[in-house]
Order: structure tokens, then sequence, then C-alpha cells
């Protein structure tokens, strides 16, 4: 499998990514057993680079993960995880405090033995990194993130990222930069700071293209990397149909049409609408990886396979020409 390296750093990461919030049990527990074998199955397709966080499963990804990688050569994959929240563990009798009205723990079927808490200090990116650091069971991190500082942007900024500097001079993360699901603020992050990556979910799809405005031509500009991890937008580009899910809740019809009229023409091509979903992003020259989630080995193989197959440039050819594609993109 094909690998990029990350802007300027010495990180490598093969084109297609392990996402393993789902073997954190996002919505549904998923068997120990099966999660191990995702993650078999995914070093069997060669699928070198893991990315987790402490928000998956409050901690539960994590430590799968680093189970799971354990008995592999340290350096012959690139792992990634996060900071932002911190686990704060709960008293004995205050554990069922931590769900929501769905049952859910923050969207993870999990026992609710800590709350997150936001913390973007520098205090707080040095413990959430210690903190993953024995979860996982590792000796390093390759990858570290800024995740979700949405709401945080001045502590992201004056405190955080420079912990995270200073971290990578140190040798203890290979590589930083943020994750989000909006394209502005990792924009800024571009210009602004010296990451070496950001990891924009969901905005560089065959729905939505608004990673090409500013943060893609930002970041060709200035030989830093993207990762595109939501490129099926949560369902929608996986199975276009009625009650298909976009960024997590019920798809427009709008948006349900548009991701049919997008199948047709694939379909048309002999091309799942899957596939054409996960070639996209790679074709620009900012992208080096995609980020699938993950939660069973037919998921993983699935995915792989997808990869391999040819995409004809008379599909990409065809979308424009509908309008379904934006024309400075594929």
């Amino acid at each position: 499998m094909r690998r990029n390296r990350l802007g300027s750093s010495a990180v490598e990461v093969t084109e297609l990514s392990f996402g393993a919030a789902a073997i954190g049990n996002l919505f549904t527990a998923v068997d120990p057993a099966r999660a191990a074998a995702a993650v078999d199955a995914a070093w069997d397709e060669d699928v070198r680079y893991f990315d987790t966080a402490p928000h998956y499963g409050l901690g539960l990804s994590e430590r799968r993960l680093g189970e799971a990688l354990r008995s592999r050569s340290r350096d012959s994959y690139v792992l990634s995880t996060k900071v932002g929240r911190v686990l704060d563990p709960l008293p004995a009798d205050a554990t069922g405090s931590g769900y929501n009205a769905d049952g859910l723990s923050e969207g993870f079927a999990v026992p609710a033995t800590h709350r997150r808490r936001w913390d973007f200090s520098a205090d707080g990116v040095r413990r959430s990194i210690e903190d993953s650091l024995e979860r996982l069971g590792l000796d390093r991190i390759d990858i570290a993130y800024l995740h979700d500082p949405d709401d945080h942007a001045r502590a992201a900024f004056d405190e955080a990222y420079p912990a995270l500097e200073k971290l990578r001079a140190q040798g203890v993360v290979g590589a930083i930069g943020a994750g989000m699901n909006q394209t502005a603020m990792l924009t800024r992050f571009l210009r602004d700071t010296d990451v070496d990556v950001v990891l924009c979910a969901g905005r560089y799809t065959l729905l939505d293209q608004s990673a090409l405005d500013e943060l893609l031509p930002e970041a060709a500009a200035r030989g830093r990397s993207v990762v595109v991890g939501g490129v099926f937008n949560s369902g929608l580009l996986a199975d276009p149909r009625p009650g298909a899910t976009y960024d997590y809740t019920a798809a427009p019809l709008t948006l349900l049409d548009r991701a049919l009229r997008i199948k047709a023409v694939t379909e048309g091509h002999g091309v799942p609408l899957r596939a054409a979903a996960l070639h996209y992003p790679l074709a620009h020259p900012a992208v080096a990886t995609v980020l699938v989630g993950i939660r069973s080995p037919g998921e993983v193989r699935d995915a792989a396979a997808l990869l391999r197959r040819e995409i004809p440039d008379e599909l990409w050819d065809e979308l424009r020409a509908e309008g379904l594609l934006t024309e400075n993109g594929h």
C-alpha cells in the first residue's frame, strides 16, 4: 500500500488508515475479540496507520488498540491520538451520571467510570499525553492532534499548541496537528502555526468539497498534509436511502437526492459509490490518507478492496459535467 510523508516530518502513513473510534464502542458495544481481529485484518491488508483518542470510549479505544499492536515492531506502524479532553475518574457512587438519555456516554456504549473534561492548557496537554501512553502501553506517540478545539480557540493556540510543539521538539511525539469537522480553524492552524498535518472530517467528500475553498490550497502551498476522515459523511455516501445519516443526523432530502444522483453516475461506470467516495480525496496532492472508522475484520477488508479498484477518469468527468463535483476538484 502506498505511503505518504506528513509535511516535513519523518512520519509516513499508509493511504488507508484505521479509525479506532468504533472499537471504543461507538454507538454499540464491540466484542473485544472482534476488535482485536479488526486490527489484525487491517495489518494483513498492509494498513499501518491507526488513529485513536481518549474521548473514544473513555479510553477503551486506546487500551484495545495498544493491546492489539503491542506484539508488533514499534517502528512498523504509525499511531495517533489526541489531546483536549482529559478523563477524570468518577466516584463509585456517581458512575451513572455520565450517561445521556440514549444510554450512551457521549455516543459510546461504555460504563461511565470517568468524565471528559475539556482542557487545552499546557498542563492538560502533557497530562493527556502521559495518560494516553499509559493506556496504550506504548513508548511513544507518532502524531498528536488537538481534538475539536472549536470552542477553545484561545487556549488551543496560546497554550495547547505551544505545548505540543515542545513535545515534538523533545521527541515525545513525531508530528503534531489538529483534528476538526470544520475547515476555517484548521486553515488558521496551517497559516499561523507549524503543524505538520490537519485531520479534516467530512469536509472533503463527494457531497461536501468545502475544504477546496481554503484548507487544501493552503496545505499544498505550505507543504503540509491533510488526513481526510468522514469520507462517507457518517453513512449517506455508504448507502444513500431514506433514513440514512449525514453528519450523524438524518440526511436532508436534498442531500439524499444528490447522493443518489452521484451513485447513479458511479454505478453507470461499474464502480460502487463507496469506492468512489474512498478514492476521491486521495487525488488531491495535499491529502496523505483517508481515515475510515472500522469495527470488524470485514469492514477493513472491504475498504482495502474498494481502494484497490480502478476508477476511470470518465467517472469524475461525468460528475463534474452533472454539477455534482466542484470544477477545480478532482
